[in-house]
């Protein structure tokens, strides 16, 4: 599907010689005086340490745009406080560059990210180390989305966690649906979704490093969402969190955390669609949610850092609701 020449072409450069241990190449640093903002967020890593996601490496796929990105944005900024990024991904252990290196992937399958991509990449110049990098993948194709993952690994000798945020939904009544439209959205939505954690957990289990696997599944999973007619999504959504659960008891024995985060009704490009094609779905569903109105992708952020790092480090096989009380009735 167009991804597996891109996807070996960054093998190879994998392939490329380490450094040696006495290679140090000489840079020039020219670093900024802190700003108060640096300040905060350093004191705040001071007395909760556990939610210090530096140096992790993680991959979001649906991470070019919408909830996806937003998250994957988060992520990006909480790693990168008082970080310096240099060198080639390779550098010795010790140079400047190798333990402070840390870098969110996103996975999308738009041929170039959007603008929206582009303005949070360009925040790299302000925010201190890091890095955050688009890859335009079809998740449906499997060979291209595991190889990716392996590279994206290989390449740090780690990977610290990943959120399965693609998936793809069509409002359509139960006697309307095709059967390639049903394939097609749990291509999307539970297939490449299981192949995600699947390869995930392997590099985990291989580069020894325990992470965070987050699945986007949806409150639509757990209860008939008045009004949404796609019962393929929602049934998918449902999958998705039975799949969580089974994959924590699998690899839970090698540390690796699996959960399921479960929003409620988000104001993003997909649903403002469904608002389009259903007027009244708007008001319908902010009778149903007790805080009377749609979430922003911003008030996602703090839960992917938590879920990501320790400061969730004894929860797995979870589902988490976060639906401003939609599903408390």
């Amino acid at each position: 599907m167009g991804s597996v020449a891109a996807v070996e072409q960054a093998a190879s450069e994998v392939a490329k010689p380490a450094a040696k241990p006495n290679d140090v190449r000489s840079v020039e640093l020219k670093l900024e005086a802190p700003t108060k903002e640096d300040e905060v967020r350093s004191m705040a890593l001071k007395y909760f340490p556990e939610f210090n996601v530096q140096q992790y490496v993680v991959i979001v796929t649906g991470g070019g745009r919408g909830l996806g990105l937003t998250m994957a944005e988060a992520l990006y900024q909480a790693g990168a406080i008082g970080m310096i990024a240099w060198g080639p991904h390779h550098a010795a252990r010790g140079t400047i560059g190798t333990d402070f290196f840390r870098t969110v992937h996103c996975l999308d399958r738009l041929p170039e990210p959007e603008e929206e991509f582009l303005r949070v990449q360009k925040q790299e110049h302000r925010i201190p180390g890091g890095a955050i990098e688009y890859h335009s993948i079809d998740i449906r194709d499997t060979y291209a989305l595991q190889k990716l993952i392996a590279v994206i690994a290989e390449r740090y000798s780690r990977l610290d966690g990943v959120i399965a945020a693609a998936g793809i939904q069509k409002i359509t009544s139960a006697l309307e649906y095709k059967q390639q439209d049903v394939e097609d959205m749990l291509a999307v939505n539970y297939t490449a979704a299981f192949m995600t954690a699947q390869e995930v957990g392997k590099q985990m289990i291989r580069f020894k490093t325990p992470g965070s696997i987050v699945m986007i599944a949806s409150i639509s999973g757990q209860i008939a969402n008045k009004g949404l007619q796609s019962p393929i999504y929602n049934s998918s959504k449902a999958a998705v969190i039975q799949l969580s659960k089974n994959l924590a008891m699998e690899w839970g024995k090698h540390g690796i955390r699996v959960n399921a985060l479960c929003p409620g009704h988000i104001l993003t490009p997909m649903v403002k669609a469904n608002f389009e094609e259903q007027p009244d779905l708007e008001e319908t569903w902010n009778k149903e949610i007790m805080l009377h109105r749609l979430s922003s992708p911003n008030e996602f952020r703090s839960v992917a850092i938590f879920l990501l790092s320790q400061g969730s480090s004894f929860m797995t096989g979870a589902s988490i609701n976060i639906d401003g009380g939609q599903t408390a009735w």
